[in-house]
């Protein structure tokens, strides 16, 4: 009898197989024969980092409340306010990096308001209180728009550990000055009894370092990071970036990258950069990239061309793979355009948003703010993706899916005392054991396959 993980592998695989360069179709069973997949073992590409299967946490709608965080007084298991079952759930997939605060959210947070005793810390208005998808009848007083601040970064971090996951900070940039980023760092990272920074983080319960490896300096400093040029992003990335001790821990900088496919940030970033050693302090170079415009080029409007998570048809699934699939070239340009500036590609590819984007209405609760549900369809773009950064593992060091409950392209559901799984959690426990692995150069050949559709020429590449 086929286990629903048997259904699972069968359609990743065919993902892999037809997907790329073609996509499955039921009418092009037939053909299966004309499909073939080349494993070429003297040819290897590098290594698949465990960070590839990164996750990404924001404070955005049911993410952390009601998410990851219920309290230490609630009746649903907790570990110390964390709930129990996200954690326990997220550890059998072996999580890399876990990145928080955001996100946009970033931008604006203010790491001292999460640390020190709950019950004293400020509530503050989250940034995304206005943002036009909340549902008509969520709540708007709650913590999901006036943060209360009890996750803070002591949290996050047992987070973390609970789950076997590495810490992933991103930084205020566009409205916190250098000092602060600094101070963060000496508050994760001193030494016990040593600077005022540690000292806190004692009086937090966390006596000895977190060992906070991975840094981002700002998120989307082209959108809402700032709304800079890149040649002004990369004079603030000098900034911050000039001197911030590890205390022992080698800190990894991550650079705010493009939006998709805009190769003009990342050479101007990189011309501006280069001079002075700065790419020397860089680890990784973040890429975003999500797959929502399922209009078949009928329009490019980021409300209208986004279709529903659960009520698709053939046109609008294959639409979404085809954009997800956009993902091979966006690597591959972005790294050669690195390369003008970088030959020695001292930096990585970081692509830490990615996945599926639908339009509101299928939230698994009001205040699940971009919540969205997750089907079959989602899983298969999982896997493609998933594929995509194995195939590239000599250029993405670390990629992290969008977002990790309640939001986006979710692993997880939770509300109150209710939790589950969805399909695209199978697919990273499958692809768990890739971590570590050798990517070899592999050989697809794989049949076109067309699709009916509302415009013309409307076919899968081959």
């Amino acid at each position: 009898m086929s286990t629903r993980r048997d259904f699972l592998r069968t359609a990743v695989a065919g993902t892999a197989g037809l997907a790329i360069p073609g996509v499955f179709h039921p009418s092009y069973s037939a053909r299966a024969a004309d499909s073939r997949i080349e494993i070429l073992l003297n040819e290897p590409i590098g290594t698949i980092a465990p960070e590839i299967y990164s996750h990404f946490v924001e404070h955005l709608g049911g993410v952390v409340y009601d998410g990851i965080w219920v309290g230490e007084k609630s009746k649903i298991p907790n570990v110390g306010g964390l709930r129990k079952e996200l954690i326990d759930a997220l550890a059998k997939t072996k999580p890399g990096a876990i990145r928080w605060p955001g996100g946009c959210f970033a931008d604006q947070y203010d790491w001292r308001d999460g640390i020190g005793p709950r019950e004293k810390r400020p509530k503050r208005t989250n940034f995304w209180v206005d943002a036009p998808e909340w549902p008509k009848q969520a709540r708007r007083d709650g913590p999901q728009a006036y943060d209360t601040n009890e996750f803070g970064t002591v949290e996050f971090a047992r987070f973390c550990k609970l789950a076997g996951g590495h810490p992933y900070f991103a930084a205020n940039l566009r409205s916190l000055p250098a000092q602060e980023f600094w101070r963060w760092v000496e508050y994760c990272n001193a030494p016990a009894g040593t600077a005022t920074g540690a000292t806190q983080r004692a009086a937090d319960g966390e006596r000895e370092p977190l060992g906070v490896r991975f840094w981002g300096v700002g998120n989307e400093s082209w959108g809402c990071g700032g709304n800079f040029q890149p040649e002004d992003y990369a004079i603030e990335y000098r900034r911050y970036s000039a001197w911030v001790p590890g205390y022992g821990t080698q800190i990894a900088m991550i650079g705010s990258g493009p939006n998709g496919g805009n190769l003009e940030w990342t050479r101007g970033f990189f011309r501006k950069a280069a001079p002075g050693g700065v790419l020397g302090r860089m680890w990784g170079w973040a890429l975003h990239h999500y797959s929502w415009n399922v209009s078949n080029g009928r329009t490019s409007d980021w409300f209208q061309a986004k279709g529903d998570a659960l009520k698709f048809d053939t046109e609008t699934y294959y639409e979404l793979l085809l954009h997800a699939n956009q993902m091979e070239k966006l690597i591959t340009d972005h790294w050669a355009a690195m390369a003008e500036s970088d030959p020695r590609h001292r930096v990585k590819l970081v692509v830490d948003e990615w996945g599926a984007w639908h339009a509101p209405g299928t939230e698994p609760f009001p205040e699940a703010l971009l919540g969205q549900q997750n089907t079959m369809r989602d899983a298969v773009l999982a896997g493609l993706s998933l594929d995509t950064f194995n195939r590239h593992a000599d250029k993405v060091a670390m990629a992290n899916v969008a977002q990790l409950v309640n939001c986006l392209h979710s692993l997880f559901f939770a509300h109150e005392d209710k939790f589950c799984v969805t399909p695209t959690y199978h697919v990273f426990d499958m692809y768990a054991a890739h971590q570590g692995g050798k990517s070899l150069r592999t050989q697809f050949t794989a049949p076109e396959v067309p699709y009916s559709s509302k415009a013309t020429n409307a076919k899968l590449p081959g």
